[in-house]
């Protein structure tokens, strides 16, 4: 049997995803920050959840315009996205700094970037005040994929969009690797999923 080493209360888990979230800050300035504490939090309404840090500026961008988008960056994106999350947009433009074009989301009041591979626009529904982040959960307004990360039946294919992916405790980017099964399906094949009934 294997042992384990306890690394006591943290926030972990293998991988997370690495997003941008765009809002518009002070005199409605695009603005995008690297977010790790992302993910799918209601299927009905389709809801996709962001903690950020009560002193981050787009906390206040997102409370303002009750809204954000969160953008998937490729793997090749690594330097600019954690350029992203580096730097305050009070100090600069980061749009400006790291050559990104900030497009304007066509169903909420919110920027994304328009070299990132997927873009999902959200108008904020709740926030719940957790500690040192407030989670605000947005109801999905759209998805947008890039054309060449679509697959031939107009599905994303992970292996196109190649997704930056974070990993907590030893902070290091990762890339996403290759199909394992097909959900909802390898589990058929288990021998007690035939004797359960099911």
């Amino acid at each position: 049997m294997q042992t384990f080493r306890s690394l006591g209360s943290q926030p972990m888990l293998l991988p997370a995803p690495a997003v941008l979230v765009g809002t518009y800050i002070k005199d409605r300035q695009p603005d995008v920050m690297t977010a790790a504490w992302c993910g799918i939090t209601s299927s009905f309404p389709p809801t996709i959840s962001v903690s950020v840090k009560k002193t981050r500026m787009t906390l206040s961008g997102i409370l303002e315009n009750k809204a954000f988008t969160v953008c998937i960056p490729s793997a090749d994106m690594a330097a600019q996205t954690d350029y992203a999350g580096l730097v305050s947009g009070e100090r600069e433009n980061k749009f400006v700094s790291l050559g990104w074009t900030p497009a304007v989301a066509e169903n909420v009041d919110a920027p994304y970037v328009a070299e990132c591979p997927v873009v999902i626009e959200l108008a904020l529904m709740q926030t719940v005040d957790l500690g040192s982040h407030v989670q605000c959960i947005g109801e999905v307004m759209d998805v947008k994929v890039r054309e060449d990360c679509l697959s031939a039946d107009g599905l994303p294919d992970a292996s196109r969009i190649d997704p930056l992916l974070f990993v907590p405790g030893i902070r290091e980017y990762r890339r996403f690797g290759g199909k394992v099964a097909k959900a909802f399906s390898v589990g058929r094949t288990y021998a007690p999923f035939s004797q359960s009934g099911a």
